[in-house]
């Protein structure tokens, strides 16, 4: 009797703590992804994104738009996101790095980086055309039609070392 306590008390320690200590995937902003992903040699990711359209989706938005929780979604990635998964991105940085490829705390290390495999398992997400039709679609009063392939052409921001 006193080993059926024992193996049940130890059960529902061992359950609670894995509760506790899951994680789930935060966004930590372009600042972070900055400090990886902006170098000549890599591709200079952070700066095709700083130049490009999502960069600047805040900037673009006019009067009452910019408080619209209908226009934030799709215009700022920490306004569209659930505010308990937010770390450090911040509304300003518009539509950033982890609109495309996921919430980066998990999976941000260079270690894991390294092995796509890894990184793919700890939320990093490979864009494809329903990620940017997410946003890129009819809801939008601003709507003009989607090519991706041709859009997603002039985003291009691969890391030339991988190939």
């Amino acid at each position: 009797m006193n080993f059926k306590k024992l193996f049940t008390l130890l059960g529902m320690f061992i359950f609670l703590f894995s509760f506790v200590n899951a994680q789930d995937a935060k966004y930590i902003g372009a600042a972070k992804c900055k400090m990886c992903h902006n170098k000549a040699e890599k591709g200079e990711q952070y700066n095709k994104w700083l130049a490009s359209p999502h960069a600047k989706a805040m900037a673009s938005l006019k009067g009452d738009e910019a408080k619209n929780p209908k226009c934030l979604k799709c215009h700022s990635t920490a306004a569209g996101v659930d505010q308990a998964l937010v770390m450090s991105i911040t509304v300003a940085e518009g539509v950033s790095c982890e609109s495309c490829h996921g919430p980066g705390s998990l999976y941000k290390v260079a270690t894991v980086m390294k092995d796509q495999k890894l990184a793919l398992s700890k939320g990093m997400i490979l864009p494809e055309e329903k990620v940017c039709k997410k946003c890129h679609n009819e809801e939008s009063p601003h709507y003009k039609g989607f090519n991706y392939k041709e859009y997603s052409a002039k985003i291009a921001h691969d890391d030339p070392t991988t190939k």
